[in-house]
């Protein structure tokens, strides 16, 4: 979740210095409008510098429904971002039918390549004023994976603390043919039950944090065909630069540091992930 609340970036850090470029590479789950973004002309200045650092594509989410409609905009503006639509889980009280109408036409815009970020977030319900509890979470995290389905799109997941309870879902309510999990950052178990049911893992700053030794622990685990990589800007901005602003343009910075982990060279990665990338989103 994006908000003035939650996970506010300490903008008065400078900004990470453009990182020695990596490419090809796509940015698999970014936020345009938390970036700064309002316009065509800011969309095409974040997308300029991301091409300077090797990121050719983004994929822009949404949190809720105003995201939702610029994430379309966007990706309609700049050919190149794509955009994702979803309620993000500690606002699924505000799925009411008309905001289920609205997902469901956005949803089959061309440019919409995923439904998300959605899923379960147990750290927020009693915590945030207004935190859609456990039980609206659940059903309406039953209602995207059936969006998802319908139009036969990737489901893009947001999982803090509910290992057990989004499996279980998604298996009892069949999941789509592709499942992403955004920002993994659990350990090596939930790794391997993903990695057995299909799932795709996609990594971002986190895994280059100096606590981080059970999830790089997990990235091992991965298989190629199986990892994404990904900023989720402004936020989660990688090591050395934690608390910074983020931008697209940071991803490399990632790639490295997860490549380390996984024991592997950088440049491959690269390849491996931007293939992959466009491949599950179905993207140039």
């Amino acid at each position: 979740m994006r908000t003035t609340v939650i996970g506010v970036a300490n903008t008065n850090r400078p900004a990470p210095p453009l990182p020695t470029p990596l490419a090809p590479l796509i940015d698999a789950h970014t936020h345009l409008d938390a970036c700064g973004a309002t316009d065509a002309a800011s969309v095409s200045a974040i997308l300029d510098r991301a091409n300077q650092a090797g990121v050719g594509q983004v994929v822009t989410i949404a949190d809720d429904l105003a995201a939702a409609q610029f994430a379309v905009r966007a990706a309609n503006w700049d050919d190149r971002v794509y955009a994702a639509v979803a309620l993000h889980p500690t606002r699924a009280n505000a799925l009411d039918d008309k905001a289920k109408a609205e997902l469901e036409y956005l949803a089959t815009d061309p440019r919409v390549v995923a439904i998300g970020e959605t899923g379960l977030d147990y750290y927020w319900p009693g915590k945030l004023d207004g935190c859609a509890d456990i039980e609206t979470q659940i059903d309406g995290f039953r209602w995207h994976i059936d969006l998802a389905k319908r139009v036969r799109k990737p489901l893009m997941i947001h999982n803090r603390e509910a290992d057990h309870d989004l499996l279980t879902v998604l298996l009892d309510e069949g999941a789509p043919d592709t499942v992403i999990f955004h920002c993994f950052s659990s350990d090596a178990t939930m790794a391997e039950a993903c990695v057995a049911e299909g799932y795709v893992l996609s990594f971002s700053g986190t895994v280059s944090f100096k606590n981080s030794h059970e999830l790089r622990e997990a990235a091992k685990l991965v298989p190629d065909d199986q990892i994404l990589v990904e900023t989720d800007a402004p936020f989660l901005t990688p090591h050395p630069y934690r608390g910074a602003p983020n931008e697209s343009y940071c991803l490399p910075y990632t790639v490295r540091a997860l490549a380390e982990a996984r024991e592997q060279d950088p440049q491959e990665l690269a390849d491996i992930t931007a293939a992959n990338a466009r491949r599950l989103y179905r993207i140039r």
